[in-house]
């Protein structure tokens, strides 16, 4: 029997949790951002009446107000979307015991199971969309097909734009209605990528899926490096509709890295202000670390440039003698990497991944270091931070200027609860 996946995409999700929690607004133009007393920060989320009128995700809060002055903006409100995205899980797991959260407001739901009970793909779509309206007052549109990624792109590129915010994509009709796209819409190619393909000569997706594999994966290496035969694959195997992956609660519970990153309030392009940073997120990462029972042995830093392009943005990684979760370890091995990479040019991004994860059960002891004392002192204040909150306990350099610990303690994900 072919399975039946559905992608569940709740519309501009934060948008629409505030206009449900404000009626007044109902028939204004309103956006999530930043800090709106500032008037600093970019566009979360704006309805669809905000976006009519010229305001797009990810744009800058002083341009989005140039072009729609009459704009209401809410500061995100962190806490109250995660408790709303939990209550609409709740309204999936009603249909089906598979659902597999994708993002903050997007979720797959595997129904192939409930068709006997509930009736078509498409009355399972209508009677989600019906009581998440009910419940929420969100919005939400549903993408129906064979496989993850074919119901992904038919939410993407068709549900979002009908009406009823409803459709399905068989495999069938893969070649017909799929391969006609522009490159640009297949799922996983984001700007850059689709710039290579356009530079190989392969404009839309029909292209990509027609083009043998083995001649593909020739065009990438000379493009790309030689490296680049798995993702060769991925992407034609996407274009070509094929998606094994079930959809199963347990698909991000083998993690592979522990990692955080800052966008920065402004340029840091001094060393003493650059080590505040990097060693507020050393010491969050090995909190993360610490919390999930890992230890890691290679780290990670990238950094991009405040023109949020090349070649100020950089990455690179190094192994370590020893896996480790203490913060001065890891802080001094991201410090040294970061320089090692440095062209200094202004930073305006940040961040600091472990990887080659294993448990922290067994750890190396030095007969001259004080790892077992240090271990211990994390431990602990991993303890008082999550009882108390992460402001209990800051280092003395988190309240010098360039510091963001404290501000972000109030935050989650960098956005206010």
């Amino acid at each position: 029997m072919e399975r039946v996946i559905i992608l569940a995409d709740c519309q501009t999700f934060y948008a629409s949790v505030e206009k449900a929690a404000h009626p007044e607004y109902k028939d204004m133009p309103l956006a999530v951002a930043g800090d709106p007393a500032r008037r600093s920060g970019i566009i979360l989320a704006a309805c669809p009446i905000a976006k009519q009128r010229g305001v797009t995700t990810a744009q800058r809060l002083g341009e989005a107000l140039g072009r729609c002055p009459e704009l209401i903006i809410i500061r995100p409100r962190m806490q109250t979307y995660i408790h709303v995205s939990l209550l609409i899980t709740e309204i999936y797991q009603r249909f089906t015991d598979l659902v597999e959260p994708y993002s903050i407001d997007e979720q797959f739901l595997d129904v192939t199971g409930s068709l006997r009970y509930f009736g078509t793909p498409q009355e399972i779509a209508s009677q989600l969309q019906h009581h998440i309206w009910l419940n929420t007052g969100v919005w939400t549109r549903f993408g129906i097909g064979p496989n993850k990624v074919l119901a992904k792109m038919a939410a993407d590129i068709w549900a979002k734009k009908k009406p009823e915010g409803i459709f399905t994509l068989p495999a069938e009709r893969v070649e017909q209605l799929l391969w006609p796209k522009p490159i640009r819409q297949l799922f996983g190619v984001g700007s850059r990528m689709a710039a290579h393909f356009e530079r190989m000569g392969i404009l839309t997706i029909g292209e990509l899926a027609r083009l043998p594999l083995p001649e593909l994966k020739r065009r990438m290496r000379l493009r790309m490096g030689r490296n680049s035969d798995i993702q060769a694959e991925l992407y034609w195997q996407t274009a070509r509709g094929i998606d094994p992956s079930p959809v199963r609660l347990s698909t991000h519970d083998q993690q592979q890295a522990v990692g955080h990153q800052m966008t920065l309030p402004r340029d840091y392009d001094e060393p003493a202000d650059i080590n505040v940073i990097l060693l507020e997120l050393s010491e969050e990462v090995c909190r993360r670390a610490r919390a999930r029972g890992f230890m890691g042995r290679v780290i990670g830093i990238g950094a991009q440039g405040a023109d949020y392009g090349h070649p100020a943005s950089f990455s690179g990684q190094s192994t370590l003698l020893d896996p480790t979760n203490i913060t001065d370890e890891i802080y001094e091995a991201a410090r040294k990497l970061f320089y090692r990479h440095w062209d200094g040019q202004p930073i305006r991004r940040i961040g600091v991944t472990l990887t080659g994860l294993s448990a922290d059960s067994d750890y190396q002891l030095t007969l001259f270091g004080e790892r077992d004392r240090k271990r211990k002192l994390g431990r602990t204040t991993d303890e008082i931070k999550a009882r108390f909150g992460n402001t209990a306990l800051l280092r003395a350099s988190s309240l010098l200027e360039a510091a963001q610990a404290k501000e972000r303690g109030t935050k989650i994900g960098g956005h206010y609860k």
